[in-house]
């Protein structure tokens, strides 16, 4: 068995601290001389990473939930990754000074639009934002509760630390649902207050499910080729993960089907508003390259059973997909700024190359302060000698 101690090179680290400085530095600049293009391109890259940290906390809940044993060796790493939500919480602080540019129905005067009067009850700024500080409490305090007792099982091994991870997984499942879908509400249906789908927060989720998985895969991976999970991480443990890559990749074109085929058979206009914008000049072509490279190309490869027991393989298949989930970020909110068509902006790569470095220096110094794997987990030896 391998060390289970993280030692990371002396360039890591300090280099993805001056990718942060000087990407971050870049974004500031840009808020400063085009103040609106940086507010919907930062929070483009936010929800971008925030839709990632949310779904390893979803696995994690999952994982206590069922008392799984294949995924404790992983389990580890989806805790390091759902604990970056504390870090993601500091980083939505920029987002509090343009929120009017973003969320327009905040510039309204009341009485001005009848259609937000009517909503008014939920779209005020003050329950905006007590709404979101609840959020962003919830997301960074149930992902570091769970890694702490998971930590602490490390040290002395008792049972009634794995106990208390599913007491909180129990718990805290339902709230995790019901955060994530009010906040997909908020932060993505609020930028046109007009549109409204009933299926929105469900197929946020999917797309949140889908890239905890594929960030998983490609950090187990990456520190199985540096020697750090050798005889612990097995093909065995890649097959599981090959099949939720194909689960959730259907999935994610179901919900996505089902939302737009409603939509467009009942042909109401407030739903209709936001695929009349993404279906029509530069943006409809981004749309087909979703169905494609979201769907159908990650189906067609993941179908084989040989393709889920062959790490590159899959990593090259992870990695894919989450380029496609950045996409179809992207596809939901720059459109609300540049309605006519696709209008590349540099800081659409600055914020989130900032964003990014930035969760990839704490997260390279989160490995290095425990262990890279649940030592002393009462399931530990049942999930290395997995077979499926």
């Amino acid at each position: 068995m391998t060390a289970f101690t993280f030692k990371p090179s002396r360039k890591l680290f300090p280099g993805l601290v001056a990718g942060s400085v000087l990407s971050g530095a870049a974004v500031c600049a840009g808020a400063y001389f085009d103040t609106k293009q940086f507010a919907f391109s930062y929070l483009f890259a936010f929800l971008y990473f925030f839709t990632i940290c949310a779904g390893a906390l979803f696995w994690v809940f999952v994982h206590h939930m069922a008392k799984a044993e294949w995924s404790v060796v992983m389990r580890r790493q989806l805790e390091n990754v759902a604990a970056m939500s504390g870090v993601l919480a500091i980083l939505f602080v920029p987002l509090v000074f343009v929120a009017p540019m973003l969320w327009s129905w905040m510039a309204i005067a009341p009485g001005t639009d009848s259609l937000l009067e009517a909503k008014r009850p939920y779209l005020t700024p003050w329950f905006f934002w007590i709404r979101t500080v609840f959020y962003l409490f919830f997301f960074s305090a149930a992902a570091t509760a769970l890694r702490r007792l998971s930590v602490r099982q490390d040290q002395d091994g008792a049972l009634r630390w794995s106990a208390l991870n599913r007491k909180l997984a129990l718990a805290g499942l339902p709230i995790f649902a019901f955060a994530l879908t009010f906040a997909s509400i908020d932060w993505l249906m609020g930028l046109d207050y007009r549109w409204f789908s009933t299926i929105w927060g469900v197929y946020l989720f999917a797309g949140s499910a889908l890239s905890g998985i594929c960030v998983l895969t490609l950090i187990v991976t990456a520190l199985r080729n540096a020697g750090y999970f050798e005889g612990i991480i097995t093909l065995e443990h890649y097959h599981i993960l090959g099949k939720l890559l194909l689960a959730f990749t259907i999935f994610w074109a179901y919900i996505a089907y089902s939302q737009y085929m409603l939509i467009w058979y009942s042909n109401i206009p407030d739903e209709t508003v936001y695929f009349a914008v993404r279906n029509s000049g530069s943006w409809r072509s981004l749309n087909l390259i979703l169905v494609a490279g979201h769907f159908l190309i990650p189906f067609l490869l993941l179908l084989p059973a040989a393709g889920k027991r062959m790490p590159l393989f899959l990593c090259g298949v992870a990695g894919w997909i989450l380029a496609m989930h950045l996409v179809d970020i992207y596809v939901i909110v720059l459109p609300i700024l540049h309605k006519s068509g696709i209008q590349i902006s540099w800081l659409d790569v600055a914020c989130p190359t900032a964003i990014a470095c930035t969760l990839g220096a704490v997260f390279v110094k989160s490995l290095a302060r425990v262990p890279l794997w649940p030592i002393r987990d009462p399931r530990l030896n049942e999930s290395i000698r997995l077979k499926n």
